[in-house]
């Protein structure tokens, strides 16, 4: 008696969210090749030829249930070798399920049930103007597919991909056409980039309040240059008062705020991202304070060392970061308690970015790598499988680690390495990436861009994030005063050259030359500024003297500075004509006249009382 399996078998493809994954019955085995052609507007026909193998006479297959990880589906059409399939599409916020009934029976040993599904998709491509990308799932187990085979058509006009996750660059492949077969998907979801790099618009939004009785500084982060990225700052308000680098490569703005007052600041910049790091060295102290345990990272902790001696690499680490962990959807859009590294591996699936970066974190230190967070903003079109902590414009985290080889911080993503379903983010991340922040010291400090709320404007959007074009206006505007106009003749006197930085990018390392007319000595010479950020400023001492006490003339500093010059005029005069110097004269001599006499009358005043 011949069976309906439809009661024993349930198939589930997870597209998107989670790898492929089959629950198949030892009864039969399965073929699936998958093909996926992109169109020049970046619309993607996706194909399922699938074909079911009974290795039993007993049973056949009657229905099939196939759930989609995104609800974009247009275009549908299911067949089997007896016709077309109308099959119902239930859609949920994330997912879709089809739910097949096929036509025919297929009974007996080695027969087969092929059939057909195609649908159009815009959640798989996107053109976004720079780069393009297109993602892919691949399969947790090739065991449960006999075949699992994966062609991509990619639009001619395209330049060979950036990078290729996995990485298959060692096969032939025709123009236009990739190719992968179950062993590249297994476990690893595909991932392909077109492009050189990515360039933002970056508005931005911060809230500082003094609520103390005297006056303070308050300081806030602007997005800095990194390795990966190259910022410019086009326009801050109010100014600050100065931005400096701190010890982990932030730029730090600060501002004055009186007793009660309240400052909104908005900042427009640009960020161009690249997946190629370059170098960058760091001194001994520095690889000792990025081993140090932290709050959240417990890397002093025996469980934390023990797995991290077991462990011992980052590839190793990231490994087990991305398999241990589990995304927990359920605690996006609300302000959970972050758990650190030590808190997570007892709740292993409770993880948000914050967890994965932090375990990570703390087994790499536990490890002897040196190793820091990063904040920042991550532009993705598919929050499912690349998910982001959008509360109050609470972004992303991840990591990452000091390769001491290649001498660069390497950025690493275990956060969407698992939910990808094992997509490559340690090997190569992408364009999608944006640092607002890099806590090395603190695993609390600095606060990210839109982190600066107040309860007045605890629910606005402070982040506002979008594709650009252009990242040719670059402005090295550096400007030259002094703090004085006048100095007094024949006295070795220092005084304050200030550099300002008017520009969007910073000036770095200058030389500045300062010539006189000869009045003031010496008549040349050089100072170096260090590197001054957008919106920031740095003070240098100078020191010039008059050879005669007596002059009473004016000369003209010039200021030579990235081939700009700039002109001070100094008045210098004698000490005597110097009203500070001739008041102040006159009452120190006064003074010391008249606290003899004064003395001298209390003298006499008790002699004469003794008598």
């Amino acid at each position: 008696m011949k069976k309906a399996f439809s009661a024993f078998l349930f198939l589930i493809l997870l597209i998107c969210i989670d790898p492929v994954k089959a629950y198949a019955n030892l009864n039969f085995s399965t073929d699936f090749k998958a093909e996926y052609t992109v169109s020049d507007n970046a619309t993607t026909h996706v194909k399922y030829d699938i074909s079911l193998k009974n290795l039993t006479k007993n049973f056949f297959v009657s229905k099939y249930n196939l759930e989609l990880g995104f609800t974009d589906i247009t275009n549908l059409e299911v067949t089997d070798s007896k016709g077309k399939i109308v099959p119902s599409v239930t859609k949920s916020d994330r997912n879709s399920l089809l739910s097949i009934n096929f036509n025919e029976r297929v009974v007996g040993v080695d027969k087969t049930l092929p059939f057909e599904i195609s649908f159009d998709t815009n959640q798989i491509a996107q053109n976004q103007l720079n780069v393009w990308d297109i993602n892919i799932p691949g399969i947790s187990d090739s065991k449960d597919f006999n075949n699992f085979d994966v062609t991509l058509n990619y639009p001619k006009n395209l330049e060979f991909p950036t990078y290729i996750k996995p990485d298959i660059s060692s096969q032939s492949s025709v123009s236009g056409t990739l190719v992968f077969t179950k062993k590249d998907v297994d476990g690893s979801g595909i991932s392909i980039s077109f492009g050189r790099y990515q360039i933002y618009d970056l508005d931005l939004k911060y809230h500082l309040k003094n609520t103390n009785l005297f006056t303070v500084t308050k300081e806030i982060a602007l997005p800095p240059d990194t390795n990966y990225q190259t910022v410019q700052i086009n326009s801050i308000s109010p100014k600050p008062i100065n931005v400096v680098k701190d010890q982990d490569g932030n730029w730090m703005a600060s501002y004055k705020l009186s007793p009660q007052q309240e400052i909104n600041i908005v900042v427009n910049a640009k960020a161009k991202v690249n997946i190629s790091p370059s170098k960058e060295n760091i001194n001994d102290n520095l690889k000792q304070k990025y081993l140090l345990p932290q709050k959240y990272w417990e890397s002093d902790n025996t469980k934390i060392i023990n797995l991290a001696k077991s462990l011992k690499t980052p590839q190793n680490i990231y490994d087990y970061v991305v398999k241990t962990l589990s995304y927990d959807y359920s605690k996006i859009g609300t302000n959970s308690r972050r758990l650190g590294a030590l808190g997570v591996l007892s709740k292993p699936d409770s993880a948000l970015c914050l967890e994965f970066t932090d375990l990570f974190i703390a087994l790499s230190r536990a490890a002897g790598i040196p190793a820091r967070e990063v904040d920042g903003y991550a532009y993705t079109k598919s929050s499912s499988n690349r998910p982001i902590s959008n509360i109050e414009d609470i972004l992303h985290a991840w990591p990452e680690y000091y390769d001491f080889n290649k001498q660069m911080w390497i950025m690493i993503d275990p956060t969407w390495g698992n939910t990808t379903g094992g997509v490559n983010y340690f090997d190569t991340m992408d364009f999608d990436h944006i640092t607002f922040v890099i806590r090395g010291n603190s695993s609390t400090y600095p606060i990210p861009a839109g982190g600066y709320k107040l309860s007045s404007n605890s629910n606005t959007k402070d982040i506002n994030v979008s594709i650009s074009t252009n990242f040719d206006k670059k402005i090295k505007q550096g400007i030259a005063t002094t703090t004085t106009n006048n100095l007094i003749s024949g006295i070795s006197q220092s005084f304050q050259l200030i550099i300002y930085n008017n520009g969007n990018e910073p000036i770095n390392n200058q030389t500045i030359n300062l010539t006189t007319n000869g009045v003031l000595t010496p008549q040349n010479q050089t100072v170096i500024s260090n590197t001054i950020l957008p919106f920031g400023n740095q003070i240098i001492p100078v020191t010039y003297i008059t050879n005669n006490f007596l002059t009473n003339s004016s000369d003209t500093i010039k200021i030579t500075l990235n081939n700009r010059n700039f002109y001070k005029k100094i008045y210098i005069e004698p000490f005597y004509k110097n009203k500070f110097i001739f008041w102040g004269g006159i009452i120190i001599v006064s003074i010391s006249i008249f606290l003899p006499l004064v003395a001298f009358g209390i003298r006499r005043i008790s002699v004469s009382r003794r008598k």
